[in-house]
């Protein structure tokens, strides 16, 4: 029955990942589809990653120095019609496959497809994280494709390795000059761990130095929500959602003023040391 149904490779990116790679790849296992083709590309980790891999498929390789080399280097190596990209702190839902094979199925001129995202994880500032996901679930401005026509994501030529932040979006963009972007409705969920309001801003200023390449490469000029303010308008439109739990609220909003500053400053030194 398998080999009437095309081959689907899911790619995971590592680096240092031991304690949420393993819910991770059994999500992957327990999927509902077959078959698929796993393959897990690691950048050095110093801990049992590569080992945990192992244990799920033979298809583990290095590459470095981003993730956006990563996932190329890891589609050259795929060998299904489909190719579906997630990170290692993602856990799908068992019916995620299934649904991407049966969007592209049905709808032969959509190769490239949205999965929703919800977040979870530990402690106050991870509960704020996962409130701000929320509203992110229908907004096209801001998801961005996982699951793609490999020969199509060929033909784009992948993500851009120089970018680093922006590069959903970016290969989002290009792949939806080719095809239709669809989406399904079961969900991938992000597992944030305990965040930590220093590390997120760390984390955020480190991303969006890629932000502004990508402003000034693109040439469809398509941003994350369009603007700054845009994200605020989309925060502020469901304002029950804020009101349910008003401390989470108060502390997202919070949190999002603080990433939006501190990747301000990102993109300003960026763009101080390219001038």
């Amino acid at each position: 029955m398998n080999r009437h149904r095309p081959l689907v490779s899911v790619i995971v990116t590592t680096r240092t990942n031991e304690p949420t790679l393993n819910a991770c790849l059994r999500s992957i296992s327990r999927q509902t589809y077959m078959p698929i083709e796993l393959i897990v590309v690691d950048n050095h980790s110093t801990d049992s990653t590569k080992t945990i891999a192992r244990t799920f498929t033979p298809h583990v390789f290095d590459k470095g120095p981003e993730r956006s080399a990563q996932r190329n280097f890891a589609v050259l190596k795929a060998t299904g019609q489909y190719v579906l990209i997630i990170d290692s702190d993602m856990e799908l839902g068992p019916e995620v496959v299934a649904q991407c094979v049966e969007a592209a199925t049905i709808e032969p001129d959509i190769q490239a497809i949205v999965i929703p995202e919800e977040s979870f994880g530990e402690g106050f500032w991870a509960q704020c994280k996962r409130l701000e996901r929320s509203f992110y679930v229908g907004v096209g401005s801001i998801e961005a494709a996982r699951f793609f026509d490999r020969r199509l994501y060929s033909q784009t030529g992948g993500y851009n390795e120089a970018l680093t932040g922006a590069e959903d979006w970016d290969l989002t963009n290009r792949m939806s000059q080719l095809t239709g972007v669809g989406r399904i409705q079961e969900y991938i969920r992000h597992n944030e761990g305990r965040i930590q309001l220093r590390s997120a801003l760390k984390k955020r200023f480190y991303y969006n130095k890629g932000f502004l390449q990508y402003y000034q490469e693109s040439t469809t000029h398509r941003k994350p929500a369009g603007s700054v303010l845009n994200y605020y308008k989309i925060y502020l439109s469901h304002p029950t959602k804020l009101l349910r739990n008003p401390l989470q609220g108060i502390g997202m909003l919070f949190m999002k003023t603080c990433e939006f500053g501190t990747g301000a400053l990102s993109m300003l030194a960026a763009k101080r040391s390219t001038s």
